[in-house]
């Protein structure tokens, strides 16, 4: 069987600007001298060499290359910024490689983005129409399919209304409807169905799995839901660091995709050198997660008491009791399943400026599966001082708490609880 889509090498580069650090606020003189800098680097082309600002090359993608057959379901898997959204983007002709080819041979309709296509001041109806004709298909194709768009879509009754009225679940039920039903060649769905409810999730998966076992197309599906991806896709690419790290059958790719992720579980960390995004005026300087004093397991379980300890550095204008500070735990799929904050527990940071704090929880809930710890420091406005996303990781196992005769997973939920039941 001839291939639909030949990827030979493909890389794409972009330059990322750094700038030199500023004060803590920005005065118009300063916009406007930015501006006058910003036109005369354009005047003379010497952008790279004028100024504070320093280029770095950031690879999204470097050396990729596969086949896809028609009628194939790949599923393309990895952590956040493995360079899957840029992949589709190079695929849907939205942004060009800067190495490397990619050939299609097919019409392609691609879901990247809510209203992706959409133009927000004409109804639903309208954009039907609009769709279908960017994709290339004629208005009698487009009348053809309406109804069967419309009754998929559920969002009959607003129609006739424009689409920048619609929520970004109604977009996602109408774009998808419109890219299942015009008959393309190739459907490219990014992360965007997780915006659906759960029934339309399942609907859309199924459609999926409808069109290109029965009707012979090609889906290309991104996404962090790997139950999704196991039950819809044959094969996956897994992505990691913008390169190509597993392609083949899908569920040794996941086996791998774990693997790889468990790998590189973080308990311990100097923070110095973290991606982080806030003003800087109160900085997590390292972080590490415990639970050795309740088991000598390389992994806690179920039921045993968990620490999260950070040290934090403010800046001594700011007064403690302004301090806000939160832990997030969540699945590698991105759903958070925890969020405490200093608040909840009415704790205040000491009076001196760098501090250890300690974020105990007993008796651990979390079902079996692995996990990340994303930590932050703000003030009481919420505004951010310091934020890094999944700075710290860990694996939650079955233990011995529970009855050993039944596999625990996220099949069964992701929060276990204790609970007492009678009858009378």
């Amino acid at each position: 069987m001839s291939s639909v889509i030949t990827v030979e090498n493909l890389g794409k580069k972009y330059l990322l600007s750094h700038q030199a650090q500023k004060g803590p606020y920005v005065a118009l003189r300063d916009v406007l001298a930015d501006g006058a800098k910003t036109i005369c680097r354009r005047l003379l082309c010497r952008s790279e060499a004028m100024g504070n600002n320093r280029r770095e090359e950031f690879w999204a993608l470097k050396d990729i290359s596969f086949e896809v057959k028609r009628g194939d379901r790949i599923g393309i898997i990895g952590r956040n910024g493995a360079g899957k959204s840029t992949l589709l983007k190079i695929l849907s002709r939205i942004t060009e490689p800067t190495t490397g080819s990619v050939r299609i041979k097919r019409r392609v309709a691609s879901l990247l983005e809510v209203g992706t296509g959409f133009h927000p001041e004409l109804t639903g109806r309208e954009n039907i129409y609009l769709n279908g004709a960017i994709l290339g298909m004629s208005r009698a194709e487009i009348r053809k399919k309406f109804e069967e768009i419309v009754e998929f879509s559920e969002i009959e009754k607003f129609l006739d209304t424009p689409v920048k009225r619609y929520s970004s679940g109604m977009y996602v039920r109408l774009a998808f409807a419109v890219a299942a039903h015009l008959e393309p060649d190739v459907l490219l769905v990014d992360e965007v169905l997780a915006v659906g409810d759960a029934q339309f999730q399942k609907k859309c998966l199924g459609k999926m799995g409808e069109v290109s076992s029965k009707e012979g197309r090609t889906v290309l599906f991104v996404s962090h839901n790997l139950g999704a991806v196991s039950e819809l896709c044959s094969s996956v690419l897994l992505l990691d660091g913008g390169r190509l790290f597993f392609s083949g059958e899908t569920s040794a790719g996941i086996s791998a995709y774990l693997a790889h992720i468990e790998a590189q579980l973080c308990v311990s960390s100097d923070l110095s050198e973290a991606n982080r995004t806030g003003s800087g005026k109160a900085r997590i300087l390292n972080a590490r997660i415990d639970w050795k004093e309740t088991t000598a397991r390389g992994c806690p379980a179920i039921g045993d008491t968990v620490r999260v300890s950070f040290e934090v550095e403010r800046s001594p204008e700011i007064l403690p009791s302004d301090m806000r500070l939160a832990v997030a735990i969540r699945t590698i799929s991105g759903t958070r399943v925890l969020h405490v904050t200093n608040e909840d527990d009415c704790f205040i940071l000491p009076q001196k400026t760098r501090s250890t704090v300690t974020v105990t929880f007993p008796s651990l809930k979390l079902y079996p599966g692995i996990y990340t710890v994303s930590l932050w420091v703000g003030n009481s406005q919420y505004i951010d001082y310091d934020y890094i996303q999944e700075c710290l990781g860990f694996e939650v196992i079955q233990g011995d708490h529970l009855r050993r005769d039944f596999r625990m997973d996220w099949s069964q939920g992701l929060v276990f609880h204790r609970t007492k039941w009678e009858s009378i």
